[in-house]
């Protein structure tokens, strides 16, 4: 077996110990709402996801390349990321201010993902109560420069924050430039009341459930962040609550059993990992 095998991170990664956490969920919702804040990538969400038509199907293709780029092997990675970035190629955004047409791959836009992600999957984390030190954090985000690199972003064309520090520095930076426009609003809207079956939305708890996790997603959300949407009802999140809420489920995740609650593409991780001897395990690269 070879080293490549374990992946772009391995099992000793802070990415690992993030990724694997219950509260990735509610951190992937709270990236959503940060990301749909930029004009002009929102524009190219509403103009090219298809989000409205298969709003699941946005979710569960987001999901797995997440864990494929995390848990799969390194080839897997690469290949995951490179449909889609022969995707976004084909892509432009429509700036709703100048009219001007951007590339989708553009690196100004591939960065604000980017640090959206990251951000909103360590921020969760760490509320959720996930015991990460400064120093994890700083490495969490280091280790994510290879998933900027996945999608497109090269080290010539774009600086990718490193360090909380530098990631703080990043939103004050674009805080300027950003707005919730009415893709949005629309995009908030569709997240929090996605189609159901008529019997699965009234005949089961899924409805509440899921905007409950939303609910938390929002009050996660930085204080300026929320502040933009300024015509939203008041939601059902203050920070405090929305970060009670995530502790008490992650809990509730955490008590289930393994094989019930991590995915496949972690399983299987973790079944290459008790293949590999300990000797060649220890030396591979934090």
């Amino acid at each position: 077996m070879v080293i490549s095998d374990l992946g772009l991170y391995g099992p000793e990664s802070v990415t690992w110990r993030i990724h694997a956490d219950p509260s990735i969920a509610v951190g992937g919702l709270r990236a959503l709402l940060l990301q749909a804040l930029h004009p002009v990538a929102m524009a190219g969400v509403s103009a090219n996801s298809g989000y409205r038509q298969d709003p699941w199907g946005r979710l569960l293709r987001t999901t797995e390349f997440v864990a494929t780029t995390t848990f799969g092997t390194a080839s897997a990675a690469e290949e995951a990321a490179g449909r889609v970035r022969r995707l976004h190629r084909r892509l432009t955004a429509v700036d709703p201010d100048t009219g001007e047409a951007h590339p989708v791959d553009d690196p100004s836009l591939l960065l604000w993902v980017h640090c959206c992600e990251v951000d909103s999957f360590l921020y969760a984390a760490r509320r959720g109560g996930l015991r990460l030190s400064d120093a994890d954090a700083d490495r969490y985000l280091a280790e994510q420069v290879r998933q900027a690199r996945l999608i497109g972003l090269t080290p010539d064309a774009v600086d990718v924050p490193r360090t909380t520090t530098e990631l703080a520095a990043y939103f004050d930076e674009m805080r300027p430039r950003l707005r919730a426009t009415r893709p949005a609003y629309e995009g908030l809207k569709l997240l929090s009341a996605p189609p159901m079956r008529w019997w699965v939305r009234w005949a089961t708890p899924a409805a509440p459930s899921w905007g409950a996790l939303v609910a938390m997603g929002f009050g996660l959300l930085p204080s300026w962040a929320k502040r933009m949407y300024t015509h939203l009802p008041a939601l059902p999140g203050s920070e405090m609550t929305a970060v009670a809420s995530l502790r008490a489920l992650r809990t509730a995740v955490l008590a289930l059993p393994a094989s019930v609650r991590e995915g496949p593409q972690l399983k299987a991780a973790r079944a290459r990992v008790a293949a590999v001897p300990i000797r060649r395990l220890e030396a591979l690269p934090a």
